[in-house]
């Protein structure tokens, strides 16, 4: 199974199951252990890092294999970090499609799909501040408009707040201003958690303190829609 275009990426498109490695790949138990291994030091080198400061021998030797060995399992920096990259998009799309495809309706819809950013986010640090990174740099590592990738979810989501705002439901607001607070209000957080730690003088990203700023940016829009 090929790669999963970036550029093709939807919430209906793509699971963090699809994505899968190229038929070229070895598909034993050890190779399979080992490439696992060469991801998830990826992400950790990609995210302290960033793409231009990570190197192929860093990842190597973080694995504790060869860089012929690395190789073997993806032919460049450049097809690693779409891998890691594809990963992150797909759970992302995944957990929202969860959410978006709930039945609950105004409020409840909104929770849910506050609730599983703070999710992710909360389980995967090392991604949130690898895309920070990306979306700071416009993309250009994957070769694609990151922007434009997503931005079918953010119409979509764009309409449903306009759609509940003219039913009466929630109170006016711009929608896409909205959305860009709930973005920055959840992501930021987590991404500049070390920041944020010598402003409280404590660890931003216990779970004691997750739950607060969760409960506090839910209690923050709850008031901004909800008469």
């Amino acid at each position: 199974m090929s790669q999963v275009p970036l550029s093709q990426i939807s919430a209906s498109q793509i699971s963090a199951s699809q994505v899968a490695p190229p038929s070229n790949f070895r598909t034993d138990d050890d190779a399979r252990s080992t490439r696992e291994l060469i991801i998830a030091e990826s992400l950790r080198c990609f995210a302290e890092a960033g793409y231009n400061g990570t190197s192929l021998n860093d990842i190597a030797a973080g694995v504790g294999i060869r860089r012929p060995s690395l190789l073997h399992h993806f032919a460049s920096k450049e097809a690693l970090y779409g891998e890691v990259f594809e990963r992150l998009l797909a759970d992302w799309l995944e957990r929202l499609e969860v959410a978006v495809a709930d039945q609950a309706l105004g409020w409840a819809k909104v929770e849910l799909v506050l609730n599983a950013g703070f999710r992710l986010f909360e389980d995967t640090p090392d991604y949130v501040r690898m895309m920070r990174r990306e979306a700071l740099d416009g993309g250009t590592h994957l070769g694609i408009d990151l922007a434009a990738v997503l931005r079918p979810l953010f119409d979509a989501a764009s309409a449903y707040f306009d759609a509940q705002m003219d039913a009466g439901v929630f109170k006016r607001h711009n929608s896409r201003h909205l959305l860009i607070t709930g973005y920055g209000a959840i992501l930021t957080y987590f991404s500049d958690a070390a920041f944020i730690d010598g402003l409280i003088d404590d660890e931003a990203l216990t779970k004691e303190h997750i739950a607060e700023h969760r409960d506090h940016v839910l209690s923050f829009f709850k008031s901004a829609l909800i008469d």
